[in-house]
């Protein structure tokens, strides 16, 4: 256990280092390029060390594992993140779509992060599902990681001058918005492709999770 609380540990700092005042000098001193590599490569091996140490732990009951909640909320974490990644001005390089006439569309009216509450979605339903300690440190290291990257946009975009006008009409809650009438969900905006592909993802998953991880996907 402890093997993880360190690989987790070590995992979070490699990725919270691009919201701090290191990064620049970092990129200062290697170039922007050569920073990224460096990163990419550290980031991916503090992965593969946290994946390890969570396989080595042995888990100890928190508590009565909740089988039935991925089935509930893990289809919805991945019709997030599907349908994140379409026109979604939260994410790196889209600032442009800031500047358009209507930039909350779709599934931003919803949360203008879905691609994060997505990831947190999965996230809490292992948690809840499994129930011991390897899989709270485990998955609450990609949880923390989320939660915090969707504050650390909110700050990075603050300082386009077309942020204010879309943060008016958006949410960090999903369907805070919404429910304020700063929005509306427009269902013709999400379609049908989108979410069935979520849905089939979901699906795909949970055929293949047994003979991937030799268990359920939770």
């Amino acid at each position: 256990m402890t093997a993880l609380v360190v690989a987790t540990a070590a995992f979070l700092l490699t990725h919270l280092v691009t919201s701090t005042p290191l990064r620049p000098r970092l990129v200062a001193a290697l170039g922007e390029w050569p920073y990224r590599g460096a990163y990419s490569a550290i980031a991916f091996a503090t992965l593969i060390w946290m994946i390890w140490a969570y396989a080595h732990s042995a888990p100890q009951p928190l508590w009565p594992g909740l089988r039935f909640v991925p089935l509930f909320v893990m289809p919805l974490a991945f019709v997030l993140i599907v349908c994140g990644y379409w026109r979604n001005p939260t994410m790196v390089g889209a600032d442009k779509l800031l500047a358009s006439d209507d930039p909350a569309r779709s599934v931003i009216r919803i949360t203008r992060h879905p691609i994060m509450w997505g990831v947190m979605l999965w996230a809490l339903a292992h948690i809840a599902a499994r129930g011991d300690s390897a899989s709270l440190v485990f998955f609450g290291g990609f949880l923390v990681l989320a939660a915090f990257g969707t504050l650390a946009m909110d700050r990075r975009k603050r300082a386009d001058p077309n942020w204010a006008r879309f943060a008016a009409l958006t949410s960090h809650v999903p369907f805070v918005a919404i429910a304020q009438r700063r929005n509306r969900l427009v269902w013709r905006e999400l379609g049908w492709t989108r979410p069935i592909i979520g849905l089939g993802v979901f699906l795909a998953f949970l055929l293949v999770h047994p003979w991937l991880f030799g268990a359920r996907p939770y």
